[in-house]
């Protein structure tokens, strides 16, 4: 694989991990072949247009017009590649129990077509075990035999949306065969693109990285929060503590808390590892316990609200509350399990007359939520009872919101100690 300018491979799903990927192996000589089921994402690319932050408009109309990145929906196309990297969604199915359903049907069509010696390798996070005990039998059942008909591997995504400082060719990219030449082949393959590559013993092991990097975030972020429930019942600055604890050089990572982790990671992926593990009979408490914590963020913001009511004698039924940030990040078009819409979900079940305000998302409609964004300068604040900032993105005027809202509630820390009476803080 190291003849770039003669490689051919196949990304499957052009997503938010799929399609920066698919980009950056063609901006390096890689003709690349981008396969999606989704109209609207094959319509947007046919008319040079990105839907996704962390590719350019510029760089899909260069690898477009360079003939080195093409998208299609016919998985027959994958008899050109000699490598196939599938980057499909993997959601959990009601609150605990995976659903590899679409990595099933994306593997069943991958081996009905792979070329002969083709090297596979999934990206989409996933229980540990699922590469060898779901996907190696798919491919099995087509009579395909590893080592001589394709090599398997997994490698986990470490796609961080927004993030210009950590682009996918920036981090170090782990890799486990089913053997240790498919180890060897997507070592070759994925330097192409990525400076260091770390092979681990198996695919077992590169899917639990994954798992193990995102429970490393939920549990701590579930205690910050729980710590930030709990100092403000014991009228500590949660933000305060933060900031002196960080100063220690050594043994501390500050996180800090927020009204709830959105995106397609933290919430669902160590859930995935707390399911797996109790099919041998362990029971994470630390997973599910941080996972139920971050889970009532929102209401818990709500919760404040009606506390904060309570003491001016006013009532959170027909409060008129202002949502400022819909996205579940910062400077990110992305509404993947945003707090904000739970939180939109939770005032609107308290009766109160809720509305949004975000540059990046001009309308919502998720479930029974249908909004229009606000235009932030074009109305009087004072007609809202409070202003909840839900995500702090950069390009938002919080002068302006501090000068004329009634109340603020910064679960962001934004203000950082700044405003008195006028802001409350997580």
């Amino acid at each position: 694989m190291k003849n770039r300018n003669k490689l051919k491979i196949a990304v499957v799903g052009l997503g938010y991990v799929g399609f920066p990927l698919a980009m950056e192996f063609a901006k390096k000589g890689v003709a690349v072949i981008g396969v999606e089921i989704d109209p609207g994402r094959l319509r947007a690319i046919k008319d040079r247009e990105s839907y996704i932050s962390d590719v350019s408009g510029k760089d899909l109309k260069n690898m477009l017009a360079a003939g080195k990145f093409s998208a299609t929906a016919d998985f027959s196309r994958l008899k050109e590649c000699t490598a196939v990297l599938v980057c499909v969604p993997t959601p959990l199915k009601g609150k605990n129990l995976p659903d590899i359903s679409y990595i099933k049907d994306s593997l069943n069509s991958v081996a009905r077509h792979i070329q002969k010696g083709a090297l596979v390798v999934l990206e989409s996070t996933t229980y540990p075990g699922t590469t060898e005990e779901e996907i190696l039998p798919i491919f099995q059942k087509h009579n395909l035999r590893h080592g001589r008909d394709f090599f398997l591997c997994f490698s986990p995504e470490r796609i961080d949306p927004g993030n210009r400082r950590f682009p996918v060719n920036k981090i170090p990219k782990v890799v486990g065969g089913i053997n240790a030449e498919a180890t060897a082949l997507a070592v070759s393959l994925y330097k192409i693109i990525i400076g260091k590559v770390v092979p681990v013993s198996s695919p077992r092991a590169a899917e639990t990285v994954k798992l193990l990097e995102n429970t490393f975030r939920l549990i701590n972020i579930g205690l910050i929060d729980e710590l930030a429930m709990m100092c403000h019942k014991m009228k500590i600055d949660i933000w305060e503590v933060i900031s002196a604890a960080s100063t220690k050089p050594f043994g501390f990572m500050p996180f800090y808390p927020g009204p709830g982790v959105g995106g397609h990671c933290i919430p669902k992926d160590p859930l995935y590892l707390y399911w797996k593990a109790k099919s041998f009979g362990f029971r994470s408490r630390f997973i599910k316990l941080a996972s139920d914590v971050i889970s009532y963020m929102p209401e818990y913001v709500v919760a404040r609200m009606r506390e904060a009511f309570l003491m001016k004698n006013l009532k959170i039924k027909g409060a008129r509350i202002l949502v400022v940030g819909a996205t579940y990040k910062k400077d990110v078009k992305d509404l993947r399990q945003s707090p904000s819409i739970e939180i939109l979900k939770c005032l609107e079940a308290n009766g109160a007359e809720a509305a949004y305000f975000d540059p990046l998302i001009p309308y919502l409609k998720v479930n029974r939520i249908k909004l229009k964004s606000i235009v932030l300068k074009g109305i009087s604040l004072r007609k809202f009872d409070c202003v909840i900032i839900a995500t702090d993105h950069s390009e938002i005027d919080y002068g302006y919101l501090l000068h004329n809202a009634r109340l603020i509630f910064d679960t962001r820390n934004v203000y950082r100690g700044r405003g008195g009476d006028k802001v409350m803080v997580l």
